[in-house]
């Protein structure tokens, strides 16, 4: 893909992980807040996803975006997802398509479905040996306001797919930790995803084509409750970890 990709938040989780792994891949233009605390690639545009005039100037001559700036709280209040996730995810669908923007890879959330957990199949559904996944054909199933934002963002995505033919993906990212799995728990490294993993989903976002599609952001776990088939099939996505390869305090298996 040639021309510039604009990354909103990228000072976040999400955007530190990508620019970790492919950020001398791409033209960066990078829309956040406030200023970066370290230095990151690229052109800086200091201003609010809520404000449309920042964003159209930001998405100006760009291919491509991936949009992960938002509240990123679970337990961020309604008002809060409300004017920095629903709506400020709207300003940029909006801007995006108006610029001409090719594709857009939205971050959106396991929270869109974290409802799902609350039937009897947990914790059954956490051990590799139970057969149940979500594949992202599935309705959103949101356990908390930031999930409502998330799976609004889906929804304000395929709008814009249908009414401008604009290319989207929805990553609906797992637990997104650097060096090895959560190890407290078989929730975390069923959804584990890892840095390297993460910034290779997204290369791939920028890479393939698709029109819409909704895929899960996780690692190749042996446990796993979330389907990656989609995501392998729609956008060639080969992930490269694996949370059992860890033992539950962290440290790598084969180092034992």
């Amino acid at each position: 893909m040639e021309g510039p990709v604009l990354l909103t938040g990228a000072s976040g989780r999400v955007g530190r992980a990508i620019l970790s792994g492919i950020g001398n891949k791409y033209e960066w233009r990078l829309l956040d807040r406030t200023p970066p605390s370290e230095e990151l690639p690229g052109e800086h545009v200091i201003g609010d996803i809520t404000d449309p005039e920042t964003v159209r100037e930001a998405v100006e001559g760009v291919n491509a975006v991936i949009h992960l700036a938002g509240d990123p709280r679970r337990d961020a209040p309604w008002d809060s997802v409300l004017e920095n996730n629903i709506h400020g995810t709207k300003v940029v669908f909006e801007q995006a398509t108006k610029a001409g923007v090719e594709k857009i890879a939205f971050a959106s959330s396991n929270h869109a479905v974290g409802a799902y957990e609350t039937d009897d199949r947990t914790p059954s559904m956490y051990q590799k040996d139970d057969d149940f996944r979500l594949n992202g054909t599935e309705p959103p199933r949101p356990g908390n306001f930031y999930g409502v934002s998330k799976a609004t963002g889906e929804i304000l995505g395929r709008y814009y797919h249908d009414k401008h033919g604009i290319s989207m993906v929805c990553v609906r990212i797992g637990n997104l930790t650097e060096d090895h799995p959560p190890v407290e728990y078989d929730r975390g490294q069923a959804m584990w995803l890892s840095h390297r993993d993460c910034a290779h989903l997204f290369d791939r976002c920028l890479q393939a084509e698709y029109d819409y599609e909704i895929v899960y952001g996780i690692s190749d776990n042996d446990r796993k409750y979330y389907s990656i088939e989609r995501a392998k099939d729609k956008l060639g996505y080969d992930p490269q970890d694996n949370s059992a390869e860890y033992h539950f305090d962290g440290t790598p298996k084969s180092d034992t």
